[in-house]
């Protein structure tokens, strides 16, 4: 072997993996080895990716079952009702999608994660009970899931109660602590009076007629949207990892364009991830693109964070957080190769499903996409 010749080949090869990965200094002699295992490693490397089972979440299921990420060559392990802040400071997790406000406290307490990608705005919670409450005031003394101490512990449960005028503080009620699944079965079976939500537990309510949505969260109380939810990743993994962390966002825009435009294919695989009838899927997706606007977005809003965090302040569940650089990082969506969102709603969903249109003018249209008829 000529050891000149195959000298020169690595530092080719090392020349083109450092570029590939940004990388911006001399990195010193032995880094040709390291940057073709790092190749070998992100080809091999099955991220582990958590989501919570609700809604607001679904482009994870989405990107697995449509083949988004088989496409991208990414290798996924998708876990729905994981803890995610847990693991993700426990380094056993890649990537995830988790409260805005989850998110803030466990950075400052310590966990590795950072924010790279939006994921919805905000509303589209609710809080469901039995069909014989008409008004808030009637869930005093009653038997309610929305967490213990939930002056303490649920935002929009402050929120809900100060907007109505009702006592905050959980002594006020029975509270309980469980799944949103769960509760709503609680609901269902008569053993609960409402609870707090995200969906498809209010639009099943309404479809099985065994509850209503007796309030919907929206825009913030200044009329401005927040950040419920991003998609946030481990900072190690981003350091180690760019060009999967890349790959993993367009991925997620990938995920939320084919909810947008194809609602029928996104009901199929909602249904079977979340264990609820088609027509809840589609009553589900259409409140997220359409009924309460466009909620699911994967952009990222300067504006949101200034506003969600002054949001958290007022409620009196946060008192300190860290500045927007320090926690939310647009430079990964920005060299992902995802459109803007903008652009796309404009270009490609509005001729289509525009703002205002009802429910079954907008179901009838997404068969009509797929080239079904209702």
């Amino acid at each position: 072997m000529d050891k000149g010749r195959d000298k020169e080949i690595n530092r080719r090869e090392f020349l083109k993996g450092a570029a590939a990965l940004g990388a911006a200094s001399a990195m010193g002699v032995g880094f040709p080895a390291v940057i073709v295992h790092k190749a070998r490693a992100d080809s091999d490397y099955i991220i582990k990716l958590g989501y919570y089972n609700c809604d607001h979440m679904t482009a994870a299921p989405v990107a697995k079952d449509a083949g988004i990420f088989q496409k991208l060559g990414l290798r996924v392990d998708v876990t729905g009702t994981g803890r995610v802040p847990e693991a993700m400071a426990a380094g056993q997790m890649d990537v995830g999608y988790i409260g805005f406000a989850g998110m803030v406290r466990a950075i400052l307490k310590g966990s590795p994660m950072v924010a790279v990608a939006g994921n919805h705005v905000g509303g589209s919670m609710y809080i469901v009970v039995k069909k014989e409450i008409t008004k808030p005031q009637e869930l005093i003394g009653k038997k309610l899931g929305i967490g213990t101490e939930p002056e303490k512990n649920t935002d929009n449960w402050i929120w809900f109660a100060r907007t109505v005028g009702i006592p905050v503080e959980g002594k006020n009620y029975e509270c309980f602590a469980m799944s949103d699944k769960d509760k709503y079965l609680a609901l269902k079976t008569g053993h609960m009076d409402g609870f707090y939500t995200c969906d498809p537990w209010g639009s099943m309510a309404e479809y099985e007629n065994t509850g209503r949505i007796l309030y919907k969260f929206g825009a913030l109380p200044s009329g401005e949207w927040g950040i419920c939810c991003p998609l946030i990743m481990n900072r190690n993994f981003v350091k180690e990892h760019p060009d999967l962390a890349k790959k993993v966002i367009l991925a997620h825009s990938m995920a939320q364009q084919l909810i947008y435009t194809h609602p029928l294919q996104a009901a199929d695989i909602f249904a079977k991830n979340y264990f609820v009838p088609q027509d809840v899927a589609l009553m589900t997706l259409f409140r997220k693109t359409v009924g309460e606007t466009r909620t699911l977005r994967w952009k990222i809003y300067r504006s949101g964070y200034e506003e969600q965090i002054k949001h958290l302040m007022w409620l009196g569940t946060l008192e300190t957080a860290p500045k927007f650089e320090e926690i939310m990082n647009p430079e990964f969506l920005a060299q992902s190769g995802a459109p803007d969102f903008d652009a796309f709603i404009k270009e490609k969903v509005n001729p289509t499903f525009p703002l205002g249109m009802s429910y079954g003018d907008w179901k009838k249209k997404a068969y009509e996409v797929e080239g079904k008829k209702l």
